[in-house]
């Protein structure tokens, strides 16, 4: 059966972007609904991954639980109370790509205003090539071939309501400022080349 991993930080780490009280709710109720749901779906003494699940699973329950619970435990590490900026190998990938971390700032937030409905904004690789990319409901950036994500932001309503209403650019223009875990993204960029495993549900 899988675990609802913790939170790498305290609740209060990521205020004011992201409040303790939305941590709680996202994390210890919606997320931990996703877990809890699947484990109930899943037939007794199943060992597979959860990324080996994600790939078994049609449209249905099984995916959609699957995969949200995938995508809410990478968000979780994407996030960091002490950004730092992107290493050498990614920052220049990025100015190679949008022309330097405004450009990609604007892009990014451009990308999860623009998706329409609830989903999730991705910077992915393709070996070295950068991309911004949206996926809808539970879908992610983890189920299309040859992607890897390095980065992402969770834009379904319950994400930020709590803390930004329904300004969802504000809540992507303050979390790509403050919260971004860059050497999280860099390990990402990393095993995209083939350097490295890139990161799986934990266990």
């Amino acid at each position: 059966m899988f675990k609802l991993p913790d939170l790498p930080y305290a609740y209060e780490a990521l205020q004011p972007t992201i409040s303790a009280n939305t941590l709680h709710f996202h994390h210890d109720k919606h997320h931990a609904a996703y877990v809890n749901a699947l484990n109930g779906l899943l037939p007794e003494g199943d060992t597979r991954s959860l990324e080996a699940v994600i790939a078994d699973a049609g449209p249905g329950k099984v995916f959609n639980n699957a995969a949200q619970a995938w995508n809410h435990a990478f968000f979780w590490d994407c996030m960091s109370a002490d950004t730092q900026g992107p290493g050498e190998a990614l920052a220049k990938a990025i100015d190679e790509t949008f022309g330097g971390l405004a450009g990609l700032k604007e892009k990014f937030v451009a990308e999860g205003v623009g998706h329409f409905g609830s989903g999730w904004a991705w910077l992915v690789a393709e070996g070295d090539k950068l991309s911004l990319i949206s996926t809808h409901d539970a879908d992610g950036a983890m189920t299309k071939p040859g992607v890897t994500p390095l980065l992402v932001c969770d834009v379904w309503e319950h994400a930020y309501y709590l803390d930004h209403q329904n300004n969802r650019k504000g809540f992507l223009e303050a979390g790509f400022d403050a919260l971004p875990n860059w050497a999280f993204a860099d390990a990402q960029y990393a095993a995209a080349q083939g350097d490295g495993e890139a990161w799986k549900y934990p266990v």
